[in-house]
């Protein structure tokens, strides 16, 4: 796959001409969205090419709870089930009780009160290998505890088979993650971190999911702003093409300069709209720079992606333009777009003001590309979820396009709860420790490169400090202190962003994120090395005693480690559900304590129990390598 790099989204456009390339008829390659429609809240037994996936403990036992339902209430077939983790009476409960008890109150059925009904349920619960035991507490609720032998065995099952088999089971087959979107001719700064980051990690675990995943980045490489930068590239350097790359040299002070020529020179801001008419008719002169412009953008931008191991592919505005004309003639036909004051806008129930598609002059906005990307991954790259990470002030923006979706029949209403589906990620800002945005001493914006590299840099000088006073320098190589360095450095960076509600502001600290205590990625890449260290240091093959051997869970400590292992895959189904990354986070740092707790009170090495013990710790640094991954973090094997 080749991969691209993203520039920006600019809202104000000039009325664009069409590609030379010829327009696809979108209308011919697709078919009417209305039949593919499927329910958010479809059974798995409606998608075949799931069946032999077990899918997470939650959605396992939902699907006996199901079935208990069905054969309890026959006539209650709509009933989802409520199966929820416990935190007093069992492992996990199901909660049907009450909303089936309101549902029959009345009807001479023979059962007289909630706590009734989750008898009956309990009762009706098809037999399985994964429980162990129920009761009934309260009004109904039904409290269900899973078999040791069943967790020992899924845990078993996993380290020979891979991880890959507690992937979790999504409705979503194909979704578009559209994220990062840094500026053209602007090198990335520490605004661009939070889209970039976690857009790349809900690309990962819908990955992981086995969902196809368009990971997109919708580049602002077609507005005003390019007659403006090639108007001052012909201005400075005639002989740009000759001069190479050598002519723009610093992309951030090259913008600068174009923007004030731009803003301070009357005759110089006409030529750079002219040059605007002339790169979108066509013009062989202002193509080519444009084309300049974007590549050595993208050359710095990927200086940036690959420290953070971030893949994209580029599909911009320049791309959906020649979509817009047939993508407006659609919704004028269906009586959508209407003149306000010289424009052509949709008006929108729920928003004070128009979503304007065609400006005064007569020219394209963003609205206008976002539209036509949206029919287009919707109908021609049969998108069943899109999802748009972004900052929170352009939510606005995304609610109305979305509104004027679905009242074009694009989309389902969302109270129908059917795929497709469109969400928009938002998130806060960075910010310093004044608690304002996050800037230099000069107020300029941070550059990301920049950052990352101070990030690696304090991770290693760290690292080389402890290593001497330990008196454990000799045992590394060179290589081996830069890898360790920069994975803990730029996972430092990562984590400290990921582990917040993605809604929230967040303070940047070097000094909170690069600790060895509490959570940070620094305390558990030590506790991940730690681990590997104990498997290590027992001088057994791990790859046969997983085969060989097996996993008792007789003491509470290791079944707590043990059923806290097993909830992996209804975690990132959850992230996933719920587009928040945080959820994996904490996840990850509460089965580090967890595994602290585990191993302060039982002895592995040596220890009768030490092959059970050393397969569960096996399967902890497996799921924490796996956690790990889906942050887009690489985990360090010693330290």
């Amino acid at each position: 796959m080749k991969y691209y790099y993203s520039t920006s989204r600019w809202i104000n456009k000039k009325r664009v001409m069409f590609f030379s390339a010829k327009l696809v008829d979108i209308s011919c390659r697709t078919h009417q969205l209305q039949s593919r429609s499927v329910s958010l809240l479809s059974p798995l037994s409606s998608f075949p090419q799931m069946a032999e996936r077990t899918g997470s403990v939650k959605q396992q036992l939902a699907n006996l709870v199901k079935s208990s339902i069905q054969a309890t209430f026959p006539g209650l077939s709509d009933v989802k089930p409520q199966v929820a983790v416990s935190a007093k009476f069992g492992d996990y409960q199901c909660n049907n009780a009450m909303g089936l008890w309101s549902r029959i109150k009345g009807s001479g059925t023979e059962f007289k009160n909630p706590n009734s009904v989750g008898q009956g349920l309990a009762r009706n619960l098809p037999q399985s290998e994964i429980i162990e035991s129920t009761s009934v507490a309260g009004p109904g609720f039904v409290n269900i505890n899973l078999s040791n032998d069943w967790i020992s065995k899924r845990i078993k099952d996993m380290l020979v088979d891979g991880i890959q088999t507690w992937a979790p089971i999504l409705l979503v087959k194909r979704a578009v993650v559209d994220f990062s979107s840094p500026n053209i001719a602007k090198e990335m700064h520490v605004g661009n971190l939070r889209s970039t980051i976690i857009g790349d990690t809900l690309a990962r675990m819908f990955e992981f999911s086995a969902v196809d995943v368009l990971r997109r980045n919708h580049v602002g490489d077609w507005g005003t702003q390019f007659g403006m930068l090639i108007e001052y590239l012909f201005e400075q350097f005639p002989n740009w093409e000759d001069v190479g790359n050598q002519a723009i040299g610093d992309l951030q002070e090259f913008y600068k300069a174009s923007k004030k020529r731009f803003d301070d020179d009357a005759s110089f801001k006409e030529r750079a709209q002219r040059a605007v008419v002339k790169l979108q008719g066509g013009e062989v002169k202002h193509r080519a720079a444009w084309k300049k412009i974007c590549e050595i953008s993208r050359s710095e931008f990927d200086l940036v992606y690959k420290r953070l191991n971030v893949h994209l592919e580029e599909k911009g505005e320049s791309f959906y333009n020649p979509y817009i004309p047939d993508t407006m003639k659609e919704l004028t036909d269906k009586g959508l777009i209407e003149e306000s004051e010289g424009a052509r806008v949709i008006f929108l129930e729920g928003f004070n003001i128009p979503l304007i598609v065609v400006k005064k002059d007569g020219g394209y906005n963003y609205a206008s590309t976002d539209l036509a990307a949206l029919k287009y991954r919707l109908q021609v790259e049969q998108a069943e979820w899109i999802i748009y990470i972004t900052d929170v002030g352009q939510q606005q923006h995304f609610d109305m396009v979305f509104s004027a979706a679905r009242k074009a029949g694009w989309l389902p209403q969302p109270e129908e709860k059917k795929f497709p589906r469109v969400s928009h990620v938002g998130f806060g800002l960075v910010l310093g420790s004044d608690g304002k945005r996050f800037r230099t001493r000069s107020s300029e914006v941070v550059r990301l490169v920049e950052l990352l590299d101070e990030a690696k840099a304090r991770s290693k000088d760290e690292l080389i400090q402890r290593l001497k006073k330990n008196g454990t320098i000799s045992d590394w190589t060179d290589g081996e202190l830069e890898q360790t360095a920069e994975a803990v450095g730029y996972g430092a960076v990562k984590y400290a962003d990921l582990k917040n509600n993605r809604l929230t502001n967040y303070v940047f600290s070097f000094d909170q994120m690069l600790k060895n205590q509490g959570n940070t990625a620094v305390y558990l890449e030590y506790a991940h090395a730690r681990i590997c260290s104990i498997v290590r240091r027992s001088n057994r093959d791990i790859d046969t005693i997983k085969k060989t051997g097996t996993i008792t869970l007789n003491y509470p400590d290791e079944r707590a480690l043990a059923f806290h292992l097993i909830q992996f895959a209804e975690v990132v189904e959850e992230a996933c559900n719920n587009l928040l990354s945080n959820v994996l986070c904490e996840y990850l740092y509460n089965l580090s304590e967890m595994f602290n707790q585990f191993y302060t009170n039982c002895r592995v090495i040596d220890s009768p129990e030490e092959t059970s013990r050393l397969l569960l710790c096996e399967a902890t640094a497996t799921v924490m390598r796996k956690c790990f991954e889906l942050l887009g973090i690489n985990p360090v094997f010693k330290l």
